[in-house]
């Protein structure tokens, strides 16, 4: 698919705007992109690459939680300064154990992750299936821990959650949201650590695709890819800031409809023919 840069930017801005709601940015980006004049797929690689612009705007968002987290557990760790913080030298534990399924299973089914699995069929599935989970899970969950009550077993089950997402249409805020209510985390809490265990692992999936990529020719185009990871970085501040005050005040409902409309939506132009699953 030859990109051209007035695609990539609605491909980045689409991204920006999708990546931390709970309506999964990787099956906007693969719907979107057969109806742009392009056509086509925009594939794995420019959906993980355009992703290190969201992530970066994790990294300003949170940059102080981030540092601190950070700086406690290489200070514990290399230096054995026995003063760290202990709340914060756990936290930074918490996230890395909470990003390993992730990064084994996507190692692991790689090959599927970049083509099978984006059928458009297991995508409207996904969208539909994964959304009345989260309904579920917003109704019944009991919205009382916080994240200084997060233990090993719930850091385990959050990583393995957010692996879910390799799936399009399942999204990484969405399956982490959902566990975490699951589990009695509030909304606010439950989103918070999905941001925070994202960054390892969508920059591990992002420079891998970038290095991957180096040398090879790349169907969207480089200037493009980064027009789009640019405004995504944009886009994606912005987003955040919204959502969670959000999800301080409102349930995660508007969302579960709208997942299940786009499913539907995506199923009846399959079946008339109007888009091709692959």
């Amino acid at each position: 698919m030859a990109t051209s840069w007035l695609d990539a930017a609605i491909l980045g801005l689409l991204q920006g705007l999708t990546e931390f709601l709970p309506i999964s940015s990787s099956a906007h980006l693969r719907i979107a992109g057969e109806f742009l004049p392009s056509g086509g797929d925009p594939g794995a690689a420019f959906t993980a690459i355009t992703q290190i612009g969201t992530e970066l705007a994790v990294l300003v968002y949170f940059w102080s939680d981030i540092r601190r987290i950070a700086g406690a557990w290489l200070a514990r760790v290399l230096a054995r300064d026995s003063t760290a913080n202990a709340d914060d030298v756990r936290m930074g534990w918490l996230i890395i154990i909470g990003s390993l399924p992730i990064v084994v299973l996507g190692l692991m089914f790689k090959d599927q992750i970049e083509t099978g699995l984006r059928n458009l069929y297991i995508t409207a599935t996904a969208l539909i299936v994964f959304g009345i989970l989260l309904g579920i899970a917003d109704r019944i969950g009991r919205k009382q821990r916080t994240l200084d009550r997060l233990t090993w077993k719930h850091g385990i089950l959050f990583g393995f959650a957010q692996a879910m997402a390799l799936i399009p249409g399942v999204s990484r805020s969405g399956g982490t949201i959902t566990a975490g209510l699951l589990m009695g985390y509030t909304r606010e809490a439950a989103a918070r650590y999905s941001f925070l265990l994202a960054v390892p692992a969508v920059f591990g999936s992002g420079f891998y695709q970038l290095f991957k990529s180096i040398g090879q020719e790349n169907p969207v185009g480089w200037g493009e890819t980064a027009l789009a990871t640019l405004i995504a970085f944009v886009v994606g501040y912005a987003v955040i800031v919204f959502f969670l005050k959000l999800v301080s005040t409102r349930d995660y409902f508007p969302f579960v409809w709208y997942r299940i409309a786009l499913g539907l939506l995506i199923f009846a132009l399959l079946l008339t023919g109007q888009i091709p699953a692959i």
